[in-house]
């Protein structure tokens, strides 16, 4: 008793000291300034440039040849539904792919395989309000070597804390495989800056490589500005503006700035620089929206998506490459079969859970 006793007493003393009560006092305090900011959460360090890469530009859903995918949602809350994806005359997409996937407020999951036999599945668990824990796997047929990511995201009040892990492994007797890790913090209501960092191993006998880079995104009431640095000599900015309801344009510029390389392998004196810019508007119509976007290359590209009917939807894609004289064209067809049930439930104003996607 007398020892269970000291022990408590020790304990007592250390989170009751006089060193612990300032330290809580200053935490508090600094706390209380910080709400009084009203500072919001400014997103994820691989998002800064989110309204220009993925809500403008079109690049991620670009498409050639035809292109047909038969949803069948059967449930709204949990979130289920399947889907078959054809595809002809396509670059990069399989002649046909099955589809499913499974969603609540806490769990996502998808999965997909192809008529080759490769198998990619995504599995997302949200622990609380904060922390989500997403995960995605691919395994394909013959020597193409398997992929596993797992993608740890803290979403604070007015901050974000990412560490991916891509392939990490032991098995060899150290650790390898690749990891990043990334904060974006918002210091002003509009001014949010940011790092990440990469540590990456392919193999025991190689040496471990890291890089750094640092990112700021500025918000205005109609536009952002974002810029991300490297340290190995790249620079990346971009600009997204709306200029209506209906209308936003994004310009985006990379420049990468290398050393040269002489005839026998040697650093030069000079750099090679390379770069690129791009420039992309959207219009968004009552039951059509159309991208369109221009780089310093001479590629132009557009893709129209078009709502003929409710469960209907029509995608026209095309680009044109003047310098390489070159021109690809996309025409796909989705159709959503809904049932009478899942209709049922939409007419009582089942809510679609919020998925972690």
């Amino acid at each position: 008793m007398a020892d269970e006793k000291l022990v408590s007493s020790d304990a007592g003393f250390l989170k009751n000291n006089a060193v612990m009560a300032t330290l809580r006092d200053t935490y508090s305090s600094f706390s209380r300034r910080r709400a009084a900011l009203g500072l919001s959460n400014p997103g994820t360090v691989d998002n800064i440039s989110r309204e220009v890469q993925k809500d403008v530009f079109l690049t991620n859903s670009m498409f050639t040849g035809l292109r047909a995918d038969l949803t069948r949602p059967f449930s709204v809350n949990p979130l289920f539904q399947v889907s078959h994806a054809f595809a002809m005359g396509s670059q990069g997409l399989p002649p046909y792919t099955f589809v499913a996937l499974y969603g609540t407020s806490k769990v996502y999951l998808q999965g997909n395989v192809d008529n080759d036999g490769q198998l990619t599945a995504r599995a997302n668990y949200r622990w609380n309000s904060a922390f989500v824990t997403k995960t995605h796997v691919q395994i394909a047929p013959g020597p193409n070597p398997a992929m596993l990511s797992v993608d740890n995201d803290y979403t604070g009040q007015d901050f974000t804390a990412s560490l991916k892990s891509i392939n990490p492994s032991i098995i060899e007797g150290g650790l390898t495989g690749v990891f990043v890790g990334s904060y974006l913090q918002s210091l002003t209501p509009s001014l949010a800056v940011g790092l990440e960092a990469m540590w990456q191993r392919v193999a025991l006998q190689s040496g471990p490589e890291t890089a750094i880079s640092y990112c700021a995104k500025y918000k205005g009431s109609d536009w952002i500005a974002s810029a991300q640095v490297q340290e190995q000599g790249a620079l990346s900015t971009s600009y997204w503006r709306r200029l209506t309801d209906k209308v936003e344009a994004g310009v985006d510029l990379n420049l990468q700035f290398a050393p040269g390389m002489g005839q026998s392998g040697l650093l030069r004196a000079g750099a090679r620089k390379e770069g690129m810019t791009t420039l992309g508007a959207k219009y968004d119509f009552r039951n059509s929206s159309f991208r369109a976007q221009i780089d310093s290359s001479g590629r132009l590209s557009c893709l129209l998506e078009k709502r003929i009917l409710p469960p209907v939807q029509l995608t026209f894609a095309g680009e044109m490459d003047h310098f390489k004289q070159q021109a690809k064209v996309g025409l796909a067809v989705s159709i959503e079969a809904t049932s009478d049930d899942l209709m049922d439930q939409q007419v009582k104003g089942v809510a679609t859970p919020t998925v972690p996607f």
